[in-house]
């Protein structure tokens, strides 16, 4: 598993109510790393947050963990 695909899998864990319920699927192609996130359809909330905030944010981070490691 890749650094950046650890990263979200524990902070997505740490923010829902169904932690076994959360994996990522991380596929690369030629516009870059995509990385997809599956929750428990209840955490969904939780995972966007308000206006999308807290979505924004995992992009945010995912970007600096990316730039990190040359992804």
């Amino acid at each position: 598993m890749e650094e950046d695909q650890q990263f979200l899998l524990m902070v997505a864990k740490g923010i829902v109510n169904h932690p076994d319920d959360v994996s990522v699927d991380r596929r690369v192609d030629e516009k870059g790393v995509l990385l997809t996130l599956h929750v428990n359809q209840a955490d969904m909330g939780y995972v966007v947050g308000r206006r999308g905030k807290t979505a924004e944010a995992l992009r945010t981070l995912l970007r600096i963990v990316g730039a990190k490691h040359n992804a």
